[in-house]
């Protein structure tokens, strides 16, 4: 996993220490399992350990897109809302590892260098209220309860496919 090499102080440090923690516990769930298995589906949704892996890397690029240019920059990447919770031929979970701590090593630069007080107009879409701006601290706090979150899921998905528990 490549770690930003941006040196950050005071709320930023806090920021990024708090996203990376949540970010080491998702990591931590799938530590030790096979492609299979992350691709693997233990519930009647459509999740998976793999899925949310990339559903998790997704999220993050998308509002740090928005976080730099608005909600014309996070819309410019079609998303697959359904693929995005599944792992598709081809795909490993070691890529898709390599890709989020790509996301996550671009975020945590970010954070050393955006005004976080700087704020867009979220997009349109039923699930925001309409005229609603984020600053980009917003956006930050959004992707650490995202990510913990999911890890929380993920930690309910690996305990079905073989028992181990990543957090309790």
């Amino acid at each position: 996993m490549t770690i930003s090499s941006q040196v950050t102080t005071g709320e930023r440090a806090d920021l990024v220490q708090s996203l990376r923690r949540h970010r080491g516990f998702l990591r931590q769930t799938v530590d030790g399992i096979t492609d299979a298995q992350a691709a693997t589906r233990t519930t009647v949704s459509d999740l998976c350990l793999g899925g949310l892996i990339k559903h998790v890397a997704l999220t993050e690029a998308s509002w740090m897109r928005f976080a730099v240019g608005g909600a014309a920059a996070m819309e410019s990447e079609p998303v697959d809302w359904v693929g995005q919770f599944r792992m598709q031929e081809g795909e490993t979970l070691a890529g898709l590892l390599d890709d989020y701590a790509r996301v996550a090593a671009r975020t945590d630069d970010l954070v050393g260098t955006l005004d976080l007080d700087s704020a867009h107009p979220l997009p349109v879409a039923p699930w925001f209220e309409p005229g609603v701006s984020w600053s980009v601290r917003r956006v930050l706090l959004h992707l650490i309860a995202e990510t913990s979150q999911h890890a929380g899921h993920a930690d309910i998905l690996r305990e079905a496919i073989d028992g181990a528990k990543t957090m309790g």
